[in-house]
């Protein structure tokens, strides 16, 4: 085992980092505001019409929602039992979502009051550590349990492989609690880790936060424009210096005007400026959109615009397979942590620091990335018939739900 690099550096590392999550989170609960660097608009009207976009939430949440964990093949150390004790549907979910959000979200596994393993969900922007590229488990670990009104730490966890140390500012106080397994009870889940970034990367991109700031700018310039698409403006030449001045609002909406000619006979002539087109807005918003139904392997449907007829399920997965693809690469890695996090959690519940090679055989199972429709079973079923005349001992119930979710 390497030296321990220490809490101190943890924790400036987290604070280092801290601001980008909090930033996405931002983005994701569209909550985020961007400068318009246009100065043809004003502030005062910038600020009156503010717009927000749900891009970001979207592209979270049409892959965290396809992402359905299903339990363990091979199951030997019983991790489904831990794991179903400790509220799974909502476990994985957070996890996952998270995960998508921040890159990174950790499983902090602890002994409750009768012994069993309790495991809680920490987002990215509260913990972080020192990461194993071999098991993708931690060598050390450091988070932030809780926090004050003025989001200061008030109870801190520091990790290691020895021992879990607890930092209270209430108290002033350090608590040292021994850990039965082999590495720190603090594990990362990962979505799309690299070789140069172990810790992985966010969903919500670096280009998905400039197209969602572009394309709300384009928003709020319509939404401004509409004032001049809906009451175009008019003018009068030749009024007589004598006229009385038109009141503003009252020439704006009044259906009639009456001028009546001066003393030499003459009258004012009467004009309207050309009609503002908001086409040219939607055109870019739409631009926009596709950029980013690019940049998050969705549709234009998914982000609003209508193509026309429903789609059957065949068709919407071909038209989601780059989705398809990025949900399949995300249950690799998710499921490497999930094993990870049941392991540990065995050590908990055993008090064996049992090694990480005695679980090679246990595998993550997920439901099918998109639900079969009436077609797709006919067609599994004929597939599944032939399989088995061929193949008899192949076609399992195990095999028939990974396939078709029943």
């Amino acid at each position: 085992m390497s030296t321990l690099k220490g809490i101190a550096y943890l924790r400036n590392k987290l604070e280092y980092k801290r601001s980008r999550g909090l930033l996405r989170y931002k983005y994701y609960e569209q909550k985020n505001s961007a400068y318009d660097p246009g100065d043809v608009i004003p502030n005062k009207l910038k600020e009156a019409y503010k717009s927000t976009l749900g891009w970001c939430s979207k592209a979270v949440d049409s892959l965290s929602d396809r992402l359905i964990f299903d339990g363990f093949e091979n199951d030997n150390f019983d991790f489904w039992t831990i794991y179903q004790q400790n509220n799974a549907d909502i476990l994985f979910e957070s996890a996952i979502k998270g995960a998508l959000i921040n890159s990174c979200d950790f499983i902090y596994i602890s002994a409750g009051a009768d012994g069993f393993p309790r495991l809680q969900v920490l987002d990215g922007t509260n913990a972080t550590g020192v990461i194993d590229p071999i098991t993708n488990l931690l060598t050390e670990g450091y988070a932030v349990l809780e926090r004050d009104d003025h989001d200061a730490p008030i109870l801190e966890a520091y990790f290691t492989p020895d021992y879990t140390e607890f930092y209270s500012s209430v108290d002033e106080i350090a608590t040292r609690i021994n850990n039965p397994a082999r590495y720190p009870l603090l594990v990362p889940i990962i979505y799309k880790p690299d070789s140069k970034r172990p810790f992985g990367h966010s969903r919500i991109s670096r280009s998905c936060m400039d197209l969602i700031n572009k394309a709300r700018n384009t928003v709020t310039r319509g939404e401004v424009s509409a004032e001049f698409y809906s009451f175009p403006q008019k003018y009068v030449t030749g009024l007589s210096q004598d006229a009385e001045p038109l009141e503003k609002w009252q020439a704006t909406i009044s259906s009639l005007l009456q001028f009546s000619k001066d003393e030499d006979g003459d009258r004012p002539t009467l004009g309207q400026f050309t009609q503002q087109s908001m086409a040219p807005f939607i055109e870019q918003f739409r631009m926009y959109a596709s950029a980013f139904a690019g940049e998050t392997g969705l549709t234009l449907d998914d982000l609003g615009f209508a193509s026309g007829n429903p789609s059957s399920s065949e068709a919407i997965k071909a038209a989601h397979e780059n989705l398809r693809l990025t949900a399949r690469s995300a249950q690799r890695s998710f499921g490497i942590g999930f094993i990870n996090a049941g392991y540990l959690a065995a050590s908990v519940r055993d008090g064996v620091a049992y090694a990480r090679k005695e679980i090679y055989l246990t595998k993550p199972k997920w439901a099918p990335i998109f639900e079969a429709d009436s077609a797709s079973l006919s067609g599994i079923g004929d597939a599944f018939m032939k399989l088995q005349q061929s193949f008899p001992e192949y076609v399992t119930e195990d095999k028939l739900r990974e396939l078709t979710g029943l």
